[in-house]
C-alpha cells in the first residue's frame, strides 16, 4: 500500500472522531526539505468545515495518527501544514516487497479495456525527416510507451502525406534534371535524393519568378505563370487521372523515400504498428458528409459546398466539401479517424502528435466527430508541441536549410565521442565497444534533451549542451547507471536475501521515498501525455542516489545486513533508471 492509501482512511476517521465531520478530499504534498517529515497534509482546506486554529487542528490529527497508525512515528505542525514522519520499518518492508519485482511501476493492460491509438511522425514524401520530426517521433513514441506502461493497450500509427503538389514538385525536378539518378547510383538515401530535387525545384521556380517580374509581371502573377509550377500542377492532374507513367514514377520515388525513412526510424529507435497513406485516405470521409447532411449536422450552400457551423461552440464556420465535390483536409481526417476504428475495433481513443500550429484544426476535428456521435470522440487528444529551434535560427525545407535527422544523429554521436575522449573515460575499450557507446551516449543525450522539456513549450536545441556528463542530461543519468553496474559486478556476496534491518540511514530513506513515486509518475505522465515527468523524475532519482553514494559506504560497509541492503537498493535504482529510460526510448550502457 502507498502512504496515501494508509493515511487517508485514518485521517478521515480522525476528522470524524475529533471534529464530528467528514471531508471529501485530503490534500497531501511532499514535505519541504527544511522540515522534518516524509509526507505533508495541508490543513487549510479543513478550515472551511472546521472552525479553529490550523496549528491546533493539525496537532490533534497528528496526535491521533501517532496513537493509531503503526507507520506514523511522529509529526510536527508548521502553520497550516502537518508534517508526518514515517517509520523506518515501513520503508524497509516496502523495499522488501519491490526489491525483486521486475515490473514495479507498470500496470498490466486489462483485456476488457479500450485501446489507445497514438499517431506520430506523419511526414511528407518529398524530403527527409528533420529536427522537427525528431521531436515529433520521440514524443509520440515515448507517450505511446508510457500509456502502455500505465495499463492500456496501445497501437502506434502514422499517416504519410504521399500526394499533392509538393510531391509532384520533386517528381518533376527529378524528371527534368535527375539524369536517371537513383539511390543506388548516387549512394544517397532515397529520402535525401528526393529531397534534393524538392530544393532544386524551388531554385528553378524562384529564378522563373524573378525573370517574369523583370518582364513587368507582379510577384503574384509571376508565381502563377512560372512554367515550373504550371507543369507541376499538370502532373498533379495527371496523377489524379491515373496516368500510368506518372503513377509509376510516383510509386518509384515514394518507395525510395519509404526505404530512407525506415533506416532513420531504426536509427532513432521508433516503430509503428500500422501505416496510413493520404493517397488511400484522401477520399475517405465523403460518405460521412452525406450522413451529416441527413442528420442536420452539416449544411449545403447554394454553390453546392458543404459546411458545418461551429460558431455556437465558439469556433467558426468550416467547409467539409468543396462545391466541385472534392474533399478538404478536414474531410480526410474525419474519414481516417473513422477508418482506424473500423480497422482496430478495440480503439477507444486517439492521440495525435502534431505541432501547435495545428491547434485550431484539431479543436474543429474533435468537435465534428463528437457531433457525429462517435463514442470514442470523447477520448481524442492533440499532443500539441512547440517548435524546435537551433542557435543558428529557424529551418526552411524549400531552401534546404533544415537540420536533417540522420545528420543530427551522426553529429550527436561525434559530439559524444569528442567529449568522452576529452574526459578520458574509455580506457581498455575496443574500437567496436567505443563506437557502440558513442552512439548510445549521443542518442541518449539527444532524446533526453528533447523529452525533458514540457511538450507544450518551444525549445532551443544545443547539441553540445545536451552531451554533458553533469547536470540534467542523458549522459549524466547513463553514467550513474553504469556506476551502479560496476558496484554490482564487484559485489562478491549473496545480494538476494531479504533485509532484517529495522533502522535505515536518512539518505536511504530519501532514496526509498523517491523510488516509491515511480508508479504515480508513470500514471501522471500518461494522463498528461508528458514524457518530461518521467525524464525529470529520473534525474531527481539519480541526484538522490549520488547524494546517497557520496554519504554512505556501500561495498566498504562492515555490517553485512547494511551492505546487502545498500547493494540491493543500488540495484533497484539502476532497474528504475533503465525502466524509465526505456519509456523514453533511451538505452543505458553497462560500462562507461
Amino acid at each position: 500500500m502507498t502512504l496515501q492509501e494508509i493515511l487517508i482512511p485514518s485521517i478521515t476517521k480522525a476528522i470524524h472522531e475529533l471534529f464530528d465531520t467528514t471531508i471529501e478530499k485530503i490534500e497531501f504534498q511532499a514535505t519541504r526539505k527544511d522540515f522534518e517529515g516524509d509526507i505533508t497534509m495541508v490543513i487549510f482546506p479543513l478550515l472551511k468545515i472546521i472552525k479553529g486554529n490550523p496549528v491546533e487542528i493539525g496537532t490533534k490529527i497528528g496526535t491521533y495518527l501517532v496513537e493509531n497508525v503503526n507507520e506514523v512515528e511522529k509529526f510536527n505542525v508548521v502553520a497550516g501544514f502537518l508534517n508526518i514522519v514515517i517509520s523506518d520499518t515501513y520503508y524497509v518492508n516496502f523495499f522488501n516487497k519491490i526489491a525483486t519485482n521486475d515490473t514495479f511501476g507498470f500496470v498490466a493492460a486489462s483485456a476488457n479495456d479500450k485501446a489507445v491509438m497514438v499517431e506520430y511522425s506523419s511526414p511528407n514524401t518529398n524530403k527527409p525527416l528533420h529536427l522537427g520530426h525528431v521531436r515529433n517521433n520521440l514524443l509520440g513514441y515515448s507517450v505511446a510507451e508510457i500509456i502502455k506502461a500505465s495499463g492500456k493497450k496501445v497501437y502506434k500509427t502514422q499517416i504519410i502525406n504521399d500526394r499533392g503538389i509538393h510531391i509532384c514538385k520533386s517528381m518533376l525536378a527529378w524528371q527534368k534534371y535527375g539524369n536517371g539518378q537513383t539511390p543506388e547510383s548516387t549512394g544517397l538515401k532515397g529520402d535525401k535524393l528526393v529531397g534534393n530535387f524538392y530544393v532544386e525545384f524551388d531554385k528553378v521556380y524562384k529564378s522563373e519568378i524573378a525573370a517574369l517580374i523583370a518582364e513587368g509581371k507582379s510577384e503574384e502573377e509571376a508565381k502563377k505563370m512560372a512554367p515550373s509550377i504550371l507543369e507541376a500542377q499538370q502532373m498533379l492532374l495527371d496523377w489524379e487521372a491515373g496516368k500510368p507513367e506518372v503513377i509509376e514514377l510516383w510509386k518509384t520515388m515514394n518507395q525510395w523515400v519509404y526505404d530512407g525513412f525506415a533506416q532513420t526510424y531504426k536509427s532513432l529507435g521508433v516503430d509503428f504498428d500500422s501505416y496510413y497513406y493520404e493517397s488511400n485516405t484522401y477520399l475517405l470521409g465523403k460518405e460521412v458528409v452525406q450522413f451529416g447532411l441527413e442528420k442536420g449536422i452539416f449544411e449545403k450552400d447554394p454553390d453546392g459546398s458543404v459546411w458545418i457551423d461551429l460558431t455556437p461552440d465558439g469556433l467558426d464556420r468550416k467547409i467539409v466539401l468543396r462545391s466541385d465535390g472534392t474533399a478538404v483536409y478536414m474531410t480526410q481526417d474525419i474519414g481516417t479517424a473513422i477508418q482506424r476504428v473500423k480497422d482496430f475495433p478495440d480503439v477507444g481513443g486517439m492521440v495525435y502528435t502534431v505541432g501547435n500550429e495545428q491547434d485550431y484544426h484539431f479543436k474543429v476535428l474533435f468537435l465534428i466527430l463528437k457531433k457525429l456521435d462517435f463514442d470514442w470522440a470523447e477520448n481524442l487528444y492533440h499532443l500539441s508541441y512547440g517548435m524546435v529551434e537551433l542557435p543558428s535560427g529557424k529551418m526552411k525545407s524549400r531552401e534546404g536549410t533544415v537540420v536533417d535527422a540522420d545528420d543530427l544523429m551522426e553529429e550527436m554521436t561525434t559530439t559524444a565521442k569528442t567529449i568522452s575522449e576529452a574526459l578520458g573515460k574509455l580506457e581498455g575499450y575496443s574500437d567496436d565497444e567505443k563506437s557502440k557507446l558513442y552512439k548510445t551516449i549521443g542518442l541518449g543525450a539527444l532524446k533526453y534533451f528533447m523529452l525533458k522539456v514540457d511538450p507544450k513549450k518551444s525549445m532551443m536545441f544545443n547539441p553540445e549542451e545536451s552531451v554533458d556528463f553533469a547536470g540534467n542530461t542523458g549522459p549524466f543519468i547513463q553514467y550513474t547507471y553504469a556506476r551502479i553496474q560496476s558496484i554490482l559486478r564487484k559485489a562478491d556476496f549473496d545480494t538476494n536475501s531479504k533485509s532484517s534491518l529495522v533502522a535505515i540511514h536518512p539518505k536511504e530513506k530519501e532514496l526509498l521515498k523517491q523510488i516509491a513515486l515511480y508508479p504515480e509518475v508513470i500514471q501522471n505522465a500518461a494522463h498528461n501525455h508528458s514524457p518530461a515527468l518521467v525524464a525529470n523524475f529520473t534525474y531527481d532519482l539519480v541526484k538522490e542516489y549520488n547524494s546517497f553514494y557520496q554519504t554512505v559506504s556501500i561495498l566498504g560497509e562492515e555490517d553485512l545486513d547494511k551492505k546487502v541492503f545498500r547493494v540491493q537498493l543500488s540495484k533497484k535504482v539502476s532497474y528504475i533508471i533503465k525502466s524509465a529510460f526505456k519509456l523514453l526510448g533511451i538505452e543505458v550502457p553497462e560500462r562507461m
